[in-house]
């Protein structure tokens, strides 16, 4: 039986409460999926689900306090500090806001030359690869000498997209990396991520709240409510046609640019409100 890239089996992540007797808060409920090599996962919910939770966890930003996380057949679960940076060559990160998780005081060149240069590759390498790097992402070759803050929210982004590939990962986790770009970057930048996927082969574990993002660029989608996940399946289904009342109830709540339309999603949504209410 193959094996997944990644396998999160029963996954349950509780924050500390704020008072010294607040009792921990339980932020994920036996979370479970798998990536499979080049596929795409879409994770969606509304905001406070544990989404953005999750991929934390694979990350290892957030310590989980039962349950398993599985990276080509091995346990990640409770990894030290050094093997986690073992693991940075595979599993990457782009996070939602560009400028932030870019450092400022350093050029493009630099900000994509330094994972590089730690895994090893000699200075000189690590600048052709960079250059490589940048036409990847679609960015002038003149990036390489300029700053963050020289270039629109889109490019940053691209300059982060740079930055997971370098040192070529099987798995990106993507957190809402579109969400603060305006509708025509966010479709350049989607529409990216796809043909990087299409050359390279790397799966991406993609957070989102938004369905026509997640339509976009999975193959399937989990959708999570209140820490667990509700419905699974693939994109085009869940997306169209769920089964799941919270998942209809998300898809009614996405505008369309059809006043008639838009009416009929307001008055299911409410129907299926007050069906709730009256449960």
């Amino acid at each position: 039986m193959k094996t997944a890239l990644l396998d999160v089996n029963d996954l349950r992540v509780a924050y500390p409460g704020r008072g010294f007797r607040t009792r921990p808060q339980q932020v994920l409920h036996g979370v479970s999926l798998a990536v499979d090599e080049g596929e795409t996962l879409g994770i969606v919910g509304e905001s406070g689900s544990g989404k953005t939770t999750i991929g934390r966890a694979v990350l290892g930003l957030v310590k989980p306090s039962s349950g398993r996380i599985g990276f080509l057949g091995q346990d990640i679960t409770h990894c030290t500090a050094k093997e986690r940076r073992a693991l940075a060559r595979y599993i990457q990160v782009v996070f939602q806001d560009p400028y932030t998780s870019l450092n400022p005081s350093l050029t493009v060149g630099d900000i994509l030359s330094e994972p590089l240069v730690v895994q090893g590759a000699s200075p000189r390498n690590a600048r052709v690869r960079v250059r490589e790097l940048l036409d990847e992402v679609g960015l002038p070759a003149d990036a390489f000498v300029r700053l963050p803050r020289e270039f629109s929210g889109g490019q940053r982004q691209r300059v982060a997209i740079a930055r997971a590939l370098a040192p070529g990962p099987k798995l990106i986790v993507c957190d809402e990396p579109v969400s603060a770009l305006d509708l025509s970057t966010q479709a350049r930048v989607l529409d990216l991520f796809v043909d990087i996927q299409r050359r390279t082969g790397v799966a991406y574990l993609f957070v989102s709240h938004d369905l026509a993002v997640i339509r976009h660029v999975s193959h399937r989608v989990s959708v999570v409510h209140r820490g667990g996940i509700v419905e699974t399946g693939p994109a085009g289904l869940v997306t169209s046609a769920p089964e799941h009342p919270y998942t209809q109830r998300l898809l009614l709540a996405a505008p369309v640019a059809d006043p008639v339309g838009q009416r009929k999603r307001r008055e299911e949504r409410q129907r299926l409100a007050a069906a709730r209410n009256a449960l």
